[in-house]
């Protein structure tokens, strides 16, 4: 492996990292837009406001992350991409600013239409920025984004099937986690009622990413071809993984198992972000730019290097302690009664 080699999939460890817990994030947004006005509707998004309140911030670590090292390690490939795709990652930039302010005025408005408002601002935006950020992969995988700034189409480039079907996917899988994430949550406080809830969500969010991702494979054979042929040959033990896992994670959760559940719905997905990774192997832009030619000079790729040994030792151990203490509710105040404070 080469010094680019391994920047490169330490960049694939941050988008694993962001895909799995921010991807959750935006899923649990997508079923409070989606929980109604009952009373089974209230309860479901006090579980979800009290589950993610402490950490749903922290997420975008993992987003910042990537971006600072494709922008210091593979500058050519990150000026390709931000320049042609613009449109649509200014309209996830958009939403992760609305759906933070939504989400911090949905409890704290003084007015019932206000509060109204800023959640129906949280749940929009948490399904539309997963989305956005999926027509980016895209138009990335399938070779719409040529080398150079500003060199590829601004609409076409992530404005076509296979774009919108990942598009799709990222809003599907972020639902299917999150779903998992919450039949554990309620289960911790006994909730019987709004673990079937979410068990049945989860049930409804997978099938749906199965199908999207099915129809995923038939979009690649045709618009990106390369990735296809390693999807079906290199990366196909990634892939195979990933369907046990899910398969796992379903047989757990009808049998109401709580450990090992959300272990196996996020190896569900890393399987495939990895078998990505693998299918894209070894370029950045299929098939334009590869690691080696796009990478920076040696003593940068170092510097990256180095710095990520100081966030596993700094930063890693600190959003684990956070988990740990959200898992522990020793940072939020329990209700009495509900599921949050």
């Amino acid at each position: 492996m080469t010094e680019a080699d391994a920047v490169a999939a330490v960049l694939w460890v941050g988008v694993t990292l962001y895909a799995v817990f921010g991807g959750a994030d935006f899923g649990a947004g997508f079923w409070a837009l989606l929980a109604g006005r009952g009373e089974r509707g209230r309860e479901a998004r006090s579980l979800i406001t009290w589950a993610i309140g402490p950490v749903w911030e922290s997420n975008h670590v993992w987003l910042i992350f990537v971006l600072v090292v494709l922008w210091t390690a593979f500058s050519e490939a990150f000026a390709s991409i931000t320049s042609t795709l613009f449109i649509p990652l200014s309209l996830a930039a958009f939403g992760i600013v609305l759906r933070g302010s939504g989400f911090a005025f949905k409890e704290l408005a003084p007015r019932i239409g206000g509060r109204r408002a800023s959640g129906y601002a949280f749940g929009v935006s948490s399904v539309l920025t997963p989305f956005f950020m999926g027509t980016v992969v895209g138009a990335v995988a399938s070779g719409r984004v040529p080398v150079g700034n500003a060199a590829g189409d601004a609409v076409t480039s992530w404005l076509n099937p296979l774009s919108l079907l990942i598009g799709v996917l990222f809003v599907a899988t972020g639902a299917y986690l999150s779903a998992v994430f919450l039949i554990h949550e309620a289960r911790r406080f006994g909730d019987f009622a709004l673990e079937r809830y979410f068990a049945v969500r989860a049930y409804a969010a997978a099938i749906v990413a199965g199908a999207v991702a099915l129809a995923g494979v038939f979009a690649l054979h045709d618009d990106a071809h390369y990735i296809y042929n390693r999807l079906t040959h290199q990366a196909l033990p990634l892939m195979i993984l990933s369907g046990v896992c899910g398969l796992g994670a379903f047989a757990l959760i009808a049998r109401g198992a709580g450990r090992g559940t959300r272990v196996l719905a996020a190896g569900a997905v890393v399987g495939v972000i990895w078998g990505w990774g693998v299918g894209q192997f070894p370029y950045l832009l299929p098939t334009q730019l590869t690691i080696s030619a796009g990478a920076a000079p040696s003593a940068t790729l170092t510097a990256v290097l180095v710095v990520f040994g100081a966030a596993v030792l700094l930063v890693i151990p600190a959003i684990v302690l956070l988990y740990t203490l959200t898992q522990r509710s020793m940072l939020v105040e329990e209700e009495t009664e509900g599921h949050g404070a």
